[in-house]
């Protein structure tokens, strides 16, 4: 991927949620984003207009991880240890991109799974390492794993109220997903010169 003409990077998809208030299909603006011991913050500017955007959205730190974390008490230890409110699989990998190639980055995530939710192993086993789904696998592990249908279908529900959420940010923030010109007031100056649409990182098949 070229970055020579790229005005930034924004995280849009799913999370799981760690801070017990919210909600499958509440949206999160990363005002950081914690890969281990490494916090790297992101672009306040760009954070803030998110917020304003979405005026239901919440603020909070994102932790990345490398593979999901599917248990509440992980995710209520997590919570506790690190202070971030979110957890996902992608979010620390355009942070590191970004901070590599000296582009600011923003993380607009959805909570598809709350903190107290634990996700059924049947939709563990369906999740890639870049965030989509594999359908096949799921079904698989379903037929195998009968009595975690219920929960899977719980698990479809929060998946679909992330969904609705997404696609409401996909039709505010428009085709570019995050248009500088349109979100900023300010004029772009020698210092700040992000002129274009941003790279996106989407992590739901379909938005």
């Amino acid at each position: 991927m070229r970055f020579r003409d790229c005005p930034g990077i924004v995280s849009f998809g799913v999370a799981g949620g760690l801070a017990p208030q919210l909600r499958s299909g509440t949206c999160v603006i990363g005002s950081a984003i914690l890969s281990g011991s490494n916090r790297m913050p992101t672009y306040q500017k760009w954070s803030r207009q998110l917020l304003q955007t979405f005026p239901d959205a919440v603020s909070g730190m994102i932790l990345g991880v490398t593979a999901p974390v599917s248990d509440p008490r992980d995710k209520r230890a997590l919570h506790l240890n690190t202070g971030a409110i979110a957890v996902d699989m992608e979010s620390h990998v355009v942070a590191t991109v970004g901070a590599a190639h000296g582009l600011p980055v923003a993380a607009m995530r959805v909570i598809t799974d709350p903190a107290e939710r634990a996700l059924p192993a049947s939709a563990v086993a369906a999740m890639r390492s870049n965030g989509t789904t594999n359908i096949g696998a799921m079904i698989r592990a379903a037929v195998m794993r009968p009595r975690e249908i219920p929960a899977l279908f719980q698990t479809a529900v929060d998946a679909l109220a992330a969904r609705a959420t997404l696609v409401r940010g996909r039709r505010l923030l428009g085709p570019g997903l995050l248009l500088v010109n349109s979100l900023e007031g300010d004029p772009v100056t020698a210092k700040e010169p992000y002129l274009g649409p941003a790279i996106q990182t989407a992590t739901m098949e379909g938005v």
